[in-house]
């Protein structure tokens, strides 16, 4: 590894410590993301976050745990938490979970950066190209998620022709090359429903039916509250919002703004306006991002409006 950052990531992703652990710590440390950046990632309270950090520490510590470099034979063992370092990292810069930005371009192009050359160190593994493929994908289309006063624009608004093709070209082809390997993970499954989003030139020609497809295939590989929810966006759209919202109401996510957020949508698609209301108030109660505040604020305004 020529990369001194990409070194200390794997040197600090120590496999005496907790999968977790290491991904905390290393975000801690290595990934310039705060304390209540990671909680907000795992889906914890601060506090909590805290706690785990130091008893990571305090292992480190205690078991004299020492600092070396792996070597190219550990590499394997330690990837995966490396790249959940990775995906965190450009999560929070794709969209920032405070301030009043909405996009952190510095950690969106670090992680990208670190993923590029991960793809050079391991080109045979899928997860690693899969999430490079990910990563290019969803920048693909930062361009298109801002007006020009810095408002957030939903995926299905957004102008295609402001789209990044020469990324969106690199993801698809590596996205290919996946599935021609045939060893699917969660990362390749997540870059196939940004390329099948990426194909459409109208938001009115995705292929809802297929992504539903990736995301089961994904639910099965790796399920999770946060996935299920994602999976109920494409369900609305095959199945109608009833039945997505009966899916979401079956999650326990009451602390994440984005799921208040997609309950409140499909109870407006419902007419169920009061409640839609209700939703994106418990909502905008729960980011700290102006940007996702704003845009939340003025869909509960619009609803009010036409009541």
């Amino acid at each position: 590894m020529r990369d001194d950052r990409l070194r200390l990531i794997f040197t600090c992703c120590h496999p005496a410590l907790a999968a977790g652990a290491q991904v905390a710590l290393t975000l801690r440390l290595l990934g310039g993301l705060t304390t209540a950046e990671i909680a907000r990632a795992f889906l914890v309270p601060e506090p909590t976050m805290a706690q785990r950090l130091v008893r990571a520490k305090g292992k480190i510590r205690d078991a004299r745990i020492p600092y070396r470099v792996p070597n190219q034979a550990d590499l394997p063992g330690r990837l995966r938490a490396v790249l959940a370092v990775v995906y965190l990292v450009f999560n929070e810069g794709h969209t920032a979970s405070s301030g009043e930005r909405l996009v952190r371009e510095d950690l969106c192009a670090e992680a990208i950066r670190l993923g590029r050359l991960l793809a050079e160190l391991m080109p045979d593994e899928p997860e690693v190209m899969g999430l490079l493929a990910l990563m290019l994908l969803v920048e693909s289309r930062r361009a298109a998620r801002l007006t020009p006063d810095g408002d957030l624009v939903l995926l299905a608004d957004q102008d295609r022709g402001l789209w990044d093709r020469g990324l969106i070209a690199e993801g698809q082809a590596i996205v290919r090359r996946c599935l021609a390997r045939n060893q699917p993970d969660p990362y390749q499954i997540q870059a196939a429903i940004n390329a099948v989003h990426s194909d459409a030139p109208l938001s009115a020609a995705t292929n809802w039916r297929q992504i539903l497809q990736l995301y089961d295939q994904l639910l099965a590989l790796a399920s999770s509250p946060v996935v299920a929810l994602n999976r109920a966006v494409a369900v609305a759209e095959v199945e109608g919002p009833d039945a997505a919202l009966t899916l979401v109401d079956g999650l326990d996510l009451g602390g994440y703004h984005l799921f208040h957020g997609v309950r409140a949508d499909l109870l407006r698609r419902l007419g169920r306006d009061t409640e839609a209301a209700r939703a994106y108030e418990a909502a905008i109660a729960r980011t700290e991002n102006a940007a996702e505040r704003r845009f939340l604020g003025r869909s509960r305004e619009a609803l009010l409006r036409a009541r």
